[in-house]
């Protein structure tokens, strides 16, 4: 169950009241009149099986609550009457296949920003990388895997493409344009630092099998990347953010940049093309997953409203 908190300004509470009370799927309705001060009107709460939520928030949207009034949404973790149980019981589908998608976008909108928090990560993401190049440590690597960041600006690229939001294409490419450039480029100096005081050398990176996956791409690196970037949005859409893990450890974004950095400063062209390769291939492999897995999951969006019986 979803709890939603209305601030209806006065004109408009008595069509929210007739939405909400004849809608299936709501528990609780209940009204504080005159409680808002700012809109001036009422203060309306409601509790919502997340299987209608997100038809119910867009006619919300249409009535013009968002542009007079105001809305939030919080999870309910435990809600026992039998009206939850009866809301439960009249929405069609199942809970954790539903999506609601203003609050996806909402939350992409926040993963892609460019911030300073967002540098930090990922460059100490390809810091650590580069370590685990050098020192041929899968642990590491791994490690870089799970502090990388990147995967928000790629989650956001396939929300705005197939929910047609430029601003989050917009602000995905420009995280990842800006972000990948700048962490690579100070891993590249740590990198020259550490070859100029006989911290690392060419050696390094011409004996290193634990790690060599990262510069040589393959068909498989391309369905690893397909499968973590549906994976990713799956987790997205349905708010199991314990799978994003999972996501993290497989797509190799954040190694690969961290490889290009360190051997192009030792040198090792062959071994900065196929890190380049890898990083592209896992950079389109997600996105395009990502796209199809939502469409899909827009498509049994759609499909489930229509099976919606409107209350009489």
């Amino acid at each position: 169950m979803l709890h939603l908190r209305l601030l209806v300004p006065t004109e408009l509470s008595a069509a929210v009241l007739a939405l909400l009370g004849g809608y299936p799927g709501v528990a609780h309705l209940s009204r504080i009149t005159g409680a808002a001060l700012e809109p001036a009107g009422d203060l309306i709460e409601v509790e919502v099986a997340r299987e209608v939520a997100d038809e119910l928030i867009a006619e919300l949207h249409t009535l013009g609550l968002t542009t007079s009034g105001a809305m939030s949404v919080s999870p309910v973790d435990l809600s026992l009457s039998a009206a939850s149980a009866q809301a439960l019981a009249e929405a069609p589908g199942n809970s954790p296949d539903s999506v609601i998608w203003e609050q996806v976008e909402a939350r992409m909108g926040a993963d892609s920003a460019l911030s300073g928090t967002f540098l930090a990560f990922l460059t100490i993401a390809a810091l650590l990388a580069g370590i685990g190049v050098v020192l041929d440590s899968p642990i590491t690597v791994v490690g870089a895997m799970v502090v990388g960041p990147e995967f928000g600006p790629l989650a956001a690229m396939s929300v705005g493409i197939v929910r047609r939001r430029p601003v989050l294409i917009r602000r995905g490419a420009i995280a990842l344009a800006v972000g990948f450039p700048f962490a690579m480029l100070v891993t590249a100096a740590a990198a020259w630092v550490g070859a100029r005081t006989g911290l690392i050398s060419t050696a390094d990176l011409t004996s290193n099998p634990q790690t060599e996956f990262i510069y040589e791409p393959g068909v498989l690196s391309l369905v690893v990347a397909l499968l973590a970037g549906a994976a990713g949005m799956l987790s997205t859409t349905s708010g199991k953010s314990a799978a994003l893990v999972g996501v993290f450890i497989s797509i190799t974004t954040v190694p690969a940049a961290g490889y290009a950095a360190v051997a192009t400063v030792l040198g090792e062209w062959h071994q900065v093309g196929g890190s380049a390769l890898q990083l592209l291939i896992n950079l389109i492999g997600i996105v395009l997953a990502g796209v199809v897995t939502l469409m899909i999951v827009r498509r049994i969006d759609v499909y489930r409203a229509s099976r919606r019986v409107p209350a009489d």
